[in-house]
């Protein structure tokens, strides 16, 4: 079972074994429950002052059973937002281009093992990034202390590091489903804290 808030037994320490358990988790919902998740986790992210005051967000577009995004896109944008959207380049990191609306979404150049859908634009460069006031990040957990556990592909480490040294504070947001807020998740000196998650059910804020 996986730890939360209510108090069930401890996760196990190991990263790989957590991020089977929430995968496999996310397959067993229906396709209907995954599209009832994802308008009510649009609502629950647009109602963030971070977004609401943002003028330019880094967002993503969701895959396979990720918390649908695809509404939460298309609200910012008609928000007056600019939305920038991740480019999976050939080494894991990400390059970055604007959102003109779902029309404008094409398939990776460089998938990976999941087919993801990215802007058609012209790349922007890995650092438009820092130029962001808020950033959406994808995730399987985040605990009580707004430790996230990702996927493990490093992409979204490396776009973290980048903020970092540029000396960018934009506001860290995860996108969840509401039983993926936990406990504790396995961390490593490189995790960063976010200051929030947007969940269906609402949002969960961390003080640092």
């Amino acid at each position: 079972m996986v730890e939360s808030l209510s108090g069930i037994p401890p996760f196990p320490p190991e990263k790989a074994a957590l991020r089977r358990e929430l995968l496999a988790a996310r397959r067993s919902l229906s396709p209907e429950s995954r599209r009832t998740a994802a308008s009510a986790l649009a609502r629950s992210a647009l109602a963030l002052p971070e977004l609401a005051g943002a003028r330019t967000v880094a967002a993503y577009v969701s895959v396979g059973a990720e918390p649908g995004t695809r509404e939460l896109l298309d609200a910012l944008r008609d928000a007056g937002k600019r939305v920038l959207l991740p480019l999976l380049l050939p080494d894991n990191d990400l390059d970055w281009a604007a959102y003109e609306g779902p029309g404008s979404l094409a398939e990776a150049a460089h998938p990976g093992k999941m087919r993801l859908l990215e802007p058609s634009g012209p790349p922007l460069g890995p650092q438009a990034v820092t130029g962001a006031d808020a950033v959406l990040l994808p995730g399987l957990a985040v605990d009580r202390r707004g430790m996230r556990l990702g996927r493990g592909g490093g992409s979204y480490d490396r776009v973290l590091a980048r903020l970092e040294r540029a000396g960018a504070h934009p506001a860290l947001v995860v996108l969840l489903y509401d039983e993926e807020v936990v406990a504790r998740v396995p961390e490593e000196p490189h995790d960063h804290p976010v200051q929030a998650v947007a969940t269906p059910s609402g949002v969960v804020r961390f003080t640092p």
